[in-house]
């Protein structure tokens, strides 16, 4: 998890939110079908591996246009490495969750660890700075934090019922939001690439329920 938001942040600093989440978040699904197949973690049907490969591929497709539209390349080393971090939690919280029998116990001691390292980073990176002096700053942390637990234990919990790599790649359907709050509050363009990209990722999921 250190790992991720380290690169992913970084990825930030170097390109657009709509071309870096993609290529970082995109890229994961597909690296946990391969090991998921490679150590047979899960039992995955054929429409399933469909369903996994379209989404993967119209959520990179949406991160290619940082070749076609010139901006930097930067970002992709970082943004890929973000994808190695995300694949390699998504296992090990899959298969951790399912070996602790307890989803919220898991999910408790995951965020509690993950916090304290990730702090001791921040205050090694920043110092005090980083604690902020706004009360409605911590309100909005508490709340975007609550958000998190949430939505990641949901996560961790259809992982231990489902297969990871299945659940893995429809968690990172998330990128609609992110090019969404892209176009619309960071006015980036929307060009064909992202809604052709979109449709396709909408098709994935479709699949996962026929």
């Amino acid at each position: 998890h250190l790992w991720y938001k380290l690169f992913l942040t970084s990825a930030y600093e170097q390109g657009d939110l709509s071309r870096v989440y993609p290529i970082a978040r995109g890229t994961a699904p597909l690296l946990v079908l391969v090991l998921s197949s490679i150590f047979i973690i899960d039992a995955i049907s054929n429409q399933d591996i469909f369903s996994i490969i379209a989404i993967g591929i119209g959520i990179f497709i949406l991160g290619i246009g940082v070749f076609s539209n010139k901006e930097t390349v930067a970002l992709l080393p970082f943004a890929l490495c973000s994808a190695i971090g995300t694949a390699g939690y998504s296992i090990t919280d899959g298969l951790g969750a399912r070996a602790s029998g307890d989803v919220t116990s898991y999910i408790g001691w995951l965020f509690f660890l993950d916090a304290v390292v990730f702090m001791f980073y921040a205050f090694f990176k920043r110092g005090l700075s980083i604690i902020p002096k706004k009360i409605s700053v911590w309100i909005l942390g508490l709340i975007a934090g609550s958000a998190s637990v949430l939505a990641y234990w949901i996560a961790v919990w259809a992982m231990t019922i489902a297969p990871i790599a299945l659940v893995a790649a429809l968690r990172e359907t998330s990128v609609l939001f992110a090019v969404l709050i892209g176009v619309l509050f960071f006015k980036e363009s929307m060009g064909k690439s992202k809604i052709i990209a979109s449709l396709i990722i909408v098709f994935g999921i479709i699949i996962t329920r026929l």
